[in-house]
Parts: structure tokens; sequence; C-alpha cells
């Protein structure tokens, strides 16, 4: 596994692909916290916390996940090297795990740098240090969970076709719908009663649970179940290539 997750950790940054992750998502949460007007610039909201960031940064995630992940196992298919992978002395788990890991680590190198922002914002606060701690924590501890969760549901996507591009689709698509598709659906007055075990369904409601501190062994084993269902698709789909 060790092997395939550091070829994968050396494609990313052995190509612009590693950096334009990085860079894009500094850049876009950047700008929507400091430079562009808005309900998410976090110098017009009057508050010391760190809130407007992890608001978007789900979105942008949505997006910037699903194009690191959409070459994953599609490309190997388009080089017609899926048959040489397959036949490593790895089992299929080790493969998955390590385009899986090595994608998520480089997710996780992106995110770093964004803990200068609770810097400024400790050093911005009236009076400094005004900022709430158990929250942060509990947020980026969800945020990393529910990369984890994208990033399965990319690797799985990747599988279905040779195409990066439909894999794409496929897998922001999916994202979309288990993070907002069934918070939106809860809204519908039809389902009264019914609306917020619905809603429960969906990333989002967990999400928002451990970001205001608080770690709920139901959360983390929402995300980490959803990794696991994906992953396992990802592993049963490879096994149609070795029959």
């Amino acid at each position: 596994m060790k092997a395939i997750l550091f070829k994968e950790f050396r494609s990313f940054f052995g190509s612009p692909i590693g950096y334009l992750v990085i860079a894009i998502f500094l850049l876009l949460s950047g700008l929507f916290l400091w430079v562009f007007e808005g309900d998410y610039n976090i110098l017009n909201s009057g508050f010391s916390d760190m809130t407007p960031f992890f608001t978007i940064a789900p979105w942008i995630m949505l997006f910037l996940i699903p194009a690191v992940t959409m070459r994953s196992f599609s490309d190997e298919k388009k080089q017609g090297t899926m048959e040489l992978l397959l036949t490593k002395p790895l089992s299929l788990w080790e493969i998955v795990n390590g385009k899986f890991l090595g994608a998520f680590l480089l997710l996780l190198i992106a995110i770093i740098p964004t803990l200068v922002y609770v810097k400024v914002i400790y050093d911005l606060g009236l009076p400094e240090g005004n900022i709430d701690f158990g929250s942060t924590l509990g947020s980026y501890f969800g945020l990393m969970f529910l990369m984890a969760s994208y990033t399965s549901i990319g690797i799985w996507a990747s599988t279905l076709s040779d195409n990066q591009i439909v894999a794409f689709i496929v897998s922001v698509f999916l994202c979309f719908v288990l993070y907002f598709g069934f918070q939106g659906i809860s809204n519908y007055p039809v389902f009264g009663d019914y609306g917020n075990t619905i809603a429960s369904l969906g990333m989002d409601y967990h999400f928002k649970s451990m970001s205001r501190g608080v770690i709920d062994t139901r959360d983390v084993l929402y995300f980490v179940s959803i990794t696991v269902l994906f992953l396992s698709l990802t592993v049963y789909k490879l096994k149609s290539y070795k029959l």
C-alpha cells in the first residue's frame, strides 16, 4: 500500500496538479474571507470566529476533490495500465487505500496553511484571543472527515469510466446530493416531523454538528461509514476487472 501511496503523492507534486489544488483552495478561500464583500467576509462580520471559512470550505472542496480524484483509476484505464496495476502483489484494498490516502494527504496539506487564518483572527479579536477554539477545532475535525468522504466518493467515481470528465461530474453530483440534497429535501413541509430524520442522512447535518465543538461518535461513525462504503464499492468494482 505504501508504494501506491507514495506513487500517487509523487505524481501530484511531480506535475502542476498538487500545487494547483493547494493554490486554488487557498486563493478562493482567501478571497471570500478577506477580499470580497459579502456574508463570508470575516472583517465585515464583526465576529472573531472561523465560521465563514467552514461555511464555504465544503463547497470549494465539493469541486476541488473530484478534480483531484477523477484521474485515480480512469487514467489507469485510459492508459491501459489497469491490468498491470491489478497484477501487482497487493490486495485490492491495499491498492484502493493507497490511492485514497495519496489524495487525502494532498488535501490535508492544502488546509494546513489555513491555520494562519486562526492566528489572524486571534490577533484581531477584541480582546485579543477572543476566539472559540473548541468550535474551531471541532470544525477542522469535521472538515477532515468530510474531505475523507468526498475523496472516497471521487475514488469510486473514477472507476466508472476511462473519461476523467465523466468521473468528475459523477463525483460532484454525488457529493452535492450527500452534502446538501437531504438537507434541501427535509425543508419540504410534506415531510413534517420526519424532516430532521431526513436531514440527518446528509453530510451537512453531521458537519454542522461537529462544528459546534462537540465530537459526537454518531457524527464520526456517519462519516466513517460513508468513506468505508464507497471504498468498498471501489474494491467491488475493481473485482470485475480481475474476472
